[in-house]
């Protein structure tokens, strides 16, 4: 299928599918239609306590100095040539891809409270959540991310024409009020604390993984108890919603953590996750031990990169027995194998300094699946994935 680059080709110009426009219901059906993002006009992260909070303090007061510039060339085009390579395997594979639309991240924007500049639509995964035939505009709580849905909206207004249900979650204030002013990261030894106040709701989708009739989430310093029970009671008692414990000093999205790859197989890092404190549902699941990731040599990517050494796990399902993964973590590829799952090995390394790995990069708007309940099989002894 011929990739939809720019995310206004009218859609009478292209074919369209003999079912829904969305529909993805679990993490690992046949996947048929994906959003991956952009890198153009990538802007370093305005500074605010929500984006420094989860980087180590000499990073913070880097990524301060630097806000609101466009990330350097050299970054850009080293992830820009893997997203292309990336893009072009997804075709390969019979996917359907759709981007957002290129924005300037560094024009400054204001509510009539804080003013702000953008930062940039490479995660699709973090604004929109999409549950069956529905996609959910997310409460962001960083303020550069407060406009990020717009730059989906082309897309979005073609998938509600179609057909699909479209949703935006209450728009938050983000004053004040919602920040812990006295907030410090927990000590080693220290129980969690989050920089987030219960103030409205707020969440990011990537906190949310989903299988079928479940979802899991963690909560941290961009997603609160409130948002987690707005997203509970929009979705109803059709579904139910449990919490994964985080161990992660700056818990921020799921998919480093804990991730479903198949029926019956969840995906789980052993720094972040007590396997013996799961939810009682997942008993009858294998928990598969992630292995620790691969070293980075490489000076620069350690310096830039927004995210910790877990993002080997963020591998992307295209069926629920093909997992694309990261090249460089041959410890996660072989581990894969051991599992019974056919790695596809891809190159997107230089990515993680915009945000993630290959199912940040993503969103699945369409997976060929129903709506099932996965959790009514005979038990298993926890950690029998053991690599």
């Amino acid at each position: 299928m011929a990739e939809l680059r720019d995310s206004d080709i009218p859609m009478a110009a292209t074919a369209e599918p003999a079912g829904p426009p969305v529909g993805s219901h679990n993490e690992w059906d046949p996947l048929e239609e994906i959003i991956v993002g952009r890198l153009d006009d990538a802007t370093i992260p305005s500074n605010h306590p929500v984006v420094g909070c989860n980087l180590p303090p000499w990073a913070a007061r880097l990524q301060g100095l630097a806000a609101g510039h466009r990330y350097p060339r050299v970054l850009v085009e080293r992830a820009r040539r893997e997203l292309d390579q990336f893009v072009d395997l997804l075709l390969s594979l019979g996917i359907t891809v759709r981007r957002p639309d290129a924005v300037d991240h560094k024009r400054r924007f204001a509510t009539p409270d804080w003013s702000s500049r953008g930062f940039c639509n490479t995660c699709p995964r973090d604004c929109l959540l999409v549950v069956g035939d529905e996609i959910i505009e997310t409460p962001m709580a960083w303020p550069c991310r407060y406009f990020e849905t717009h730059s989906y909206r082309t897309l979005l207004k073609d998938y509600f024409r179609r057909g699909a249900r479209w949703t935006a979650a209450p728009k938050p204030q983000l004053t004040d009020e919602l920040f812990d002013a006295d907030f410090r990261p927990p000590g080693p030894d220290e129980p969690p604390r989050f920089i987030l106040t219960e103030f409205e709701p707020v969440f990011d989708a990537a906190d949310f993984v989903r299988a079928g009739r479940d979802l899991f989430v963690t909560r941290g310093n961009v997603t609160n108890r409130m948002g987690v029970d707005w997203l509970r009671r929009h979705l109803g008692p059709g579904y139910r919603v449990h919490e994964i414990e985080s161990r992660c000093r700056t818990p921020m999205h799921i998919d480093t953590t804990f991730l479903p790859l198949a029926p019956g197989k969840v995906l789980v890092n052993p720094e972040y996750v007590d396997i013996h404190r799961l939810p009682d549902i997942l008993r009858s699941w294998d928990i598969l031990i992630a292995p620790q990731p691969d070293p980075i040599d490489d000076r620069l990517l350690k310096l830039t990169s927004m995210c910790g050494k877990w993002l080997s796990l963020n591998v992307l399902s295209v069926d629920g027995h093909r997992v694309i993964a990261e090249r460089h973590h041959t410890g996660m590829l072989r581990a894969l194998e051991r599992w019974g799952f056919e790695p596809i090995p891809c190159d997107l390394l230089h990515y993680a300094p915009f945000g993630g790995s290959f199912h940040c990069a993503t969103l699945d708007v369409r997976r060929r699946g129903t709506l099932e309940s996965y959790f009514d099989r005979p038990r298993r002894a926890r950690g029998a994935g053991r690599p």
